[in-house]
């Protein structure tokens, strides 16, 4: 057990020193296989070092969700402006067509729904998301959750062996318990534990002092869009993440319930590799979704 007596809590940070890498664009990844190195790149844009990931994987633990009722109608449309999709295999193998040639981080473990208690989850076989093609396996990290941490951890630590046994990068998804408060000293908590176990990226929250939790992360950081905002909020929201540290979003709800999907897609890809700032993403999703309206 560690000892936490005299914990000394992190300070030193290096905000504005460059993280170092060696010939690769990934945070983290220099050191990796050529095949982990590949799939990275499929990921993230190797001109930014940065992604755009299509978040659709609700319905696992929350069945048809609003603006997910069909996949067909509503989200294979919106793929083409994405960098990377994040789904089940049931749902990739139903209703995205194979010929949208996009990388696939796969939603890896499941288990429990919202109907019982979350995160009680295994993780499926691994030669299914060799089948599926997959560039990432993502699989929760739930801290602080009692026994449920313990679980999460034992699947995060077994998806990371058998990724680097066949070259396919684990994306931790940060699911801090009901005991742990939203903020930068959890979240950075339960990054840092993600990466430690072996997870190549992390996805988290963002919130006041992320920069924190992206720079005491050894791997790239995407934020999560959580539930849905207005529009301006959402682009803001990306902006500030990326400027504090991000390497992308990995937004679902903020995306396909918005009021014009395809706009506020090429909004947010605007921002992350384009660098606009949240005024002039807010005038471009204004002017796609005109386009766009006037076009139907």
């Amino acid at each position: 057990m560690a000892d936490t007596d005299g914990f000394k809590e992190a300070s030193d940070f290096g905000f504005g020193k460059a993280v170092t890498q060696t010939g690769f664009h990934v945070k983290g990844a220099s050191n990796a296989d050529w095949g982990m190195k590949d799939r990275l790149s499929r990921i993230f844009n190797p001109k930014t070092g940065r992604t755009v990931m299509l978040a659709f994987d609700h319905g696992f633990i929350m069945g048809p969700t609003s603006g997910l009722e069909r996949i067909d109608l509503n989200i294979v449309p919106l793929t083409e402006y994405a960098d990377c999709l994040m789904c089940t295999r049931g749902i990739l193998r139903t209703s995205i067509p194979p010929q949208v040639n996009k990388p696939v981080c796969l939603r890896s473990d499941a288990g429990s729904t919202i109907l019982t208690e979350l995160n009680r989850n295994v993780l499926i076989d691994i030669e299914d998301a060799i089948r599926c093609n997959a560039s990432a396996m993502a699989v929760m990290f739930s801290a602080g959750d009692g026994e449920q941490e313990a679980i999460t951890a034992a699947n995060l630590t077994k998806a990371a062996d058998l990724g680097n046994r066949y070259g396919i990068p684990v994306m931790g998804v940060t699911a801090v318990g009901k005991q742990m408060a939203r903020d930068a000293r959890y979240f950075a908590l339960a990054s840092r534990v993600c990466a430690e176990n072996g997870a190549s990226i992390v996805k988290t929250y963002y919130c006041d002092g992320f920069e924190k939790i992206a720079a005491s992360c050894p791997v790239p950081v995407v934020i999560a869009g959580g539930k849905k905002l207005p529009e301006p909020e959402a682009l803001e929201l990306c902006y500030r993440a990326i400027n504090d540290g991000a390497c992308g979003v990995d937004m679902g709800r903020n995306v396909f319930q918005s009021d014009a999907p395809i706009a506020m897609i090429q909004a947010v890809h605007a921002v992350v590799h384009d660098g606009l700032n949240p005024q002039q993403a807010c005038q471009l999703y204004e002017d796609l979704k005109h386009e766009l309206h006037a076009a139907d």
